[in-house]
């Protein structure tokens, strides 16, 4: 049997393709709006912390309780270290004022938390970058200042050699750390018991450690030489040779909010690149004038337009290298080997010497 078709008239099939056009013209505005309406929610969130920290006229910095050389207030109740020198430089490249920084001490437990909910618009503390915070946790990392690994350090007389001889060992520990999760790994891998003494902060697992509460306190390596210095007898403890951990330390920020990150990553960026260039505190009055290095001028804003790419002014970058000099003077004047902290430069030194230091151009 033939199959009936019903052909439209010619005249009618005009009509039919109107209504199809102006739908397809309903779908494109509605479209078209929902991206204009994206946009600006994307230009809002982006433009967030910074248009805050303007409005406040502070940022909100988070760092440790307190741990000597990195962050810790002086008696005065000024605060002082490696991570502070990158809140101040913040502070300096965004608001012109290094001394415009509300420290916020935060735990291990407490820090993400803080960040999350916008109590402080970055955290520049002994914090390891990991996939899990990363993606997980929705954070930014926005580069490394500290390359460390985690290490173990016991009273001299305990007579240990080597982190594999702590079988049966109380060990201090902070909770909510990767710390807290390399230790396990380590002793599992080497088939040794240990029992976990936890603690809140540094300053809590200094006084139980001297109290011997612990038989070992494990931290980043860092962390355990700047405790070590305050101690009133250092040389009655060692640091075991044992570093069981990669622990790429730098300050973070919030996912979702682009230009903010960028200021943050590209003041540490000028920190680094600073010294790598020669450009310190004490030359950068003379070299602000003008050189015939392209990429100084372009760091010191004498050159382009780098400024004006991250919504602030020429001599952002400036400003953050005068706050506290450039990475290699921030490193020696607060954890350098002329230090109670005593460290070297070691993987912190510059790609140039050998270290894992390297900044992307400025250009």
């Amino acid at each position: 049997m033939a199959m009936h078709t019903d052909h439209k008239r010619s005249d009618e099939l005009p009509d039919v393709r109107v209504d199809n056009q102006e739908e397809v013209k309903m779908k494109k505005t509605v479209f078209l709006g929902a991206l204009t309406i994206a946009g600006l929610a994307a230009g809002a969130a982006a433009a967030g912390t910074l248009d805050d920290v303007k409005a406040r006229g502070t940022l909100n910095c988070g760092v440790t309780t307190g741990l000597v050389g990195f962050a810790a207030p002086d008696s005065n109740g000024e605060w002082n270290g490696f991570d502070v020198s990158v809140c101040r430089a913040v502070a300096a490249a965004a608001l012109g004022d290094p001394t415009a920084v509300e420290f916020v001490p935060t735990t291990g437990k407490t820090r993400f938390t803080a960040l999350a909910s916008g109590e402080i618009d970055m955290l520049a503390r002994n914090t390891t970058w990991t996939f899990s915070r990363d993606v997980d946790l929705k954070f930014e990392f926005v580069g490394i200042n500290y390359y460390d690994g985690q290490g173990f350090m016991v009273p001299r007389d305990l007579g240990v050699s080597s982190a594999k001889e702590l079988d049966g060992a109380t060990v201090c520990i902070q909770t909510g750390t990767t710390t807290e999760l390399n230790l396990a790994d380590f002793f599992r891998a080497n088939n040794i018991s240990y029992e976990p003494v936890p603690i809140e902060t540094n300053a809590e697992a200094q006084q139980q450690y001297l109290a011997g509460a612990c038989d070992v306190y494990t931290t980043d390596a860092s962390g355990l030489a700047a405790t070590r210095a305050t101690f009133e007898n250092p040389g009655d403890h060692v640091l075991l040779p044992e570093i069981i951990s990669k622990e790429p330390l730098g300050p973070l920020v919030r996912h979702g909010d682009n230009e903010w990150a960028d200021i943050v990553r590209w003041t540490l960026n000028a920190l680094i690149t600073a010294e790598e260039l020669g450009v310190t505190s004490t030359n950068i009055a003379e070299l602000a004038a003008g050189t015939n290095n392209p990429e100084i001028n372009r760091l010191l804003g004498t050159e382009g337009t780098l400024g004006e790419m991250l919504g602030l002014d020429a001599e952002w970058s400036k400003r953050a290298i005068m706050s506290g000099g450039n990475y290699g003077e921030i490193f020696a004047k607060h954890i350098g080997e002329s230090t109670p902290i005593g460290l070297a430069r070691g993987l912190n030194a510059q790609w140039t010497d050998g270290g894992l230091l390297y900044s992307p151009p400025f250009r």
